[in-house]
């Protein structure tokens, strides 16, 4: 079964380092980029360059450059004009030898601002206009699980999970999307369930995590359509339905499980005509059949246990 992201969602799973590609649609005002991977247990540096062009030698608006060498620091600079400009750095690391992390980069009208694993960490300000950013590349010490380009104009051509269907038959979100919500998350949906809607939860799964629930609601009712439960400890992933006051029967087989305490998730469920179709990390996971035949009248998301969420999209 393809994976075919939904619009203003652009995924790039397990990309070959040095990944040096196009920014879907251009770099903008409002747009956040998702760097999921693990640093190696040998990491030295890493970096993440946002480029005006695709060459060697281009202008690199922001370079992002983690180096262990003693003194653990972070780099932060631009290149112009043949020439390295004045260096930022925070002697502070937040990655950790051998452990994954989430990295994000949340473009906004003054400066970057990068959030590592949650937390706020440091905020560089624009040195060459962002209209000129044409390219992201990263290299270095680090396997990269997924980069995701998140908000920002729809580009013609995705790359890597590419589509060619029409937009009327593609999945659809709604609404602008939520970073770094408190758990439990409780949201309305703006309008009723339909086929091809997709909702996206991104997030991390504590080391000591027992269980959490992603729930597909009927607020009036208490009716669950889909239940997703996922068990770290006990190493399963149940699903399941809560209808007029009963559960149904559990499913809990699956092909892979990606819910590993410590792991980092990409979760992309769609709702089709007569199931629901769940992805992680761009791989199918599961279907679950709709067992809520008026499954429209799903009306809120409701995620809470123990899980640490960075965004959600519904």
């Amino acid at each position: 079964m393809a994976y075919v992201p939904a619009p203003g969602y652009q995924p790039i799973y397990n990309p070959t380092l040095p990944y040096n590609k196009p920014i879907p649609g251009g770099l903008s005002v409002g747009m956040s980029i998702y760097i999921q991977g693990v640093a190696k247990d040998h990491m030295k540096r890493f970096f993440v360059n946002f480029v005006a062009g695709h060459g060697s030698g281009e202008d690199i608006a922001f370079h992002f450059n983690p180096r262990f060498d003693g003194w653990d620091k972070v780099v932060f600079n631009s290149y112009q004009g043949g020439k390295w400009g004045k260096e930022e750095k925070k002697r502070s690391m937040p990655f950790h030898k051998g452990t994954p992390f989430e990295l994000v980069f949340m473009v906004l009208t003054e400066h970057y601002k990068v959030v590592v694993n949650g937390d706020p960490f440091y905020e560089f300000g624009h040195r060459i206009p962002l209209q000129m950013v044409t390219h992201l590349l990263v290299d270095g010490d680090l396997e990269l699980q997924s980069i995701n380009f998140i908000g920002g104009p729809p580009a013609p051509n995705q790359g890597p999970g590419q589509s060619n269907q029409q937009p009327s038959i593609l999945p659809t979100m709604e609404g602008p999307p939520v970073f770094n919500p408190p758990v439990p998350f409780m949201r309305r949906l703006q309008r009723e369930l339909t086929v091809r809607r997709t909702i996206i939860v991104k997030g991390y799964v504590p080391p000591t995590c027992n269980s959490f629930s992603i729930n597909f609601k009927v607020a009036s009712s208490g009716d669950l359509a889909l239940h997703i439960n996922p068990r770290p400890l006990e190493g399963v992933l149940v699903r399941n339905s809560y209808l007029n006051g009963s559960w149904g029967s559990e499913e809990r087989k699956i092909s892979h499980n990606p819910f590993g305490p410590g792991q980092f998730f990409d979760l992309s469920i769609r709702c089709g005509i007569d199931r629901f179709k769940v992805f992680a990390n761009g791989q199918h996971l599961f279907d679950f059949s709709h067992r809520l035949s008026a499954f429209q009248k799903v009306d809120m998301l409701e995620i809470h246990g123990d899980v640490t969420l960075s965004y959600v999209q519904v």
